[in-house]
């Protein structure tokens, strides 16, 4: 199995990297994949040393798979080629998640969808991915009505520039900036730039994806996204009300049955999921599991998990995966 990384100097190309090797996927060779200023560098995968090449090579090399994570523009552009050479492409930006004829794809929940002529699969938004994580099976059980979510994102979330203007913070240097304004001690409620509703694109991908990947436009979602001064993961609080009542124990029994998801709650002990103990797991954390006591059906949790890892190169990773067991 012929495997390309594009983006594979990126933060999330290094993690995708590291999580090939982890799950010993069954690569035969291995492709990485950068911008023109990237071609040559070499990068170490398993103990060897493997050269960077461009984007124009890297199709003409027909891998089996493509998984892609350099932003948006290039995905639009280059992922139609890697098609049209007969590769798979797995997009981890924002270009074809919303396009009706693209798969927006979250393993364990609808991976079954896809087929030998998906050539060009999406990967939804890291914020989406936790959310939809632990929402579908709940969703499955007792058809949610409508969804209230604010996140507390992670820096990581915005690159490498952001990583180091929140380190310069902590270390009182001056340098480049990623945010408007200082992120140290701060909270910013603004994630990726505002549209005409008043509302970021962070958030309205929050609203729409969910519906696309349960295949199901009878309930709504409003969000609101915050980015805050950590770099391990994304937590969300949420409200959701549902057609049917539930009982709590079965909400957690649910929860707890789900691939993918832990539950974390017991308020005697003081656990509860944080973001610096999901940093570097795969999993999608749950906790304060609770009835919202204002309205009916309704229930309030919070969900956090590693942006990074689950919320794009885990669940990328999961895609090749399935794609190898069960079409390619």
């Amino acid at each position: 199995m012929k495997i390309a990384v594009v983006g594979a100097t990126g933060m999330v190309g290094a993690v995708m990297l590291k999580l090939l090797e982890e799950r010993q996927f069954p690569l035969t060779e291995l492709i990485l994949v950068a911008s023109e200023r990237s071609v040559g560098k070499k990068l170490r995968f398993k103990g060897v040393e493997h050269t960077i090449v461009g984007l124009a090579t890297a199709v003409e090399m027909r891998a089996d798979i493509a998984i892609f994570s350099a932003g948006g523009d290039t995905s639009l552009e280059w992922a139609p080629k890697f098609a049209e050479a007969g590769t798979t492409v797995i997009d981890n930006s924002s270009a074809w998640r919303m396009d009706p004829t693209k798969k927006l794809i979250v393993p364990e929940i609808n991976a079954s969808i896809l087929t030998a002529e998906d050539k060009i699969i999406a990967n939804p938004n890291c914020s989406t991915i936790q959310l939809v994580m632990a929402l579908s099976p709940l969703h499955d059980k007792y058809k949610m009505k409508r969804v209230v979510v604010s996140t507390y994102q992670s820096v990581s979330g915005t690159g490498v520039k952001a990583v180091q203007q929140l380190e310069n913070e902590i270390n009182g240097i001056k340098g480049e900036m990623a945010y408007p304004y200082p992120i140290g001690r701060n909270a910013l409620p603004q994630c990726d730039v505002f549209l005409e509703n008043g509302y970021t694109k962070e958030e309205m991908k929050l609203a729409k994806e969910p519906q696309k990947i349960l295949d199901d436009q009878s309930f709504a979602i409003t969000a609101t996204a915050v980015r805050i001064p950590t770099a391990g993961g994304h937590s969300e609080s949420v409200n959701v009300q549902f057609e049917n009542d539930f009982d709590l124990r079965e909400v957690r029994s649910i929860l707890s049955q789900t691939e993918g998801v832990v539950v974390q709650d017991n308020t005697d002990t003081n656990t509860y999921p944080m973001p610096m103990y999901a940093n570097g797991k795969d999993a999608v954390f749950v906790g304060r599991i609770r009835r919202d006591e204002t309205q009916a059906n309704s229930l309030n949790m919070w969900i956090v998990a590693d942006n990074l890892r689950k919320g794009a190169a885990t669940n990328t990773i999961q895609i090749a995966e399935y794609l190898v067991a069960n079409i390619l």
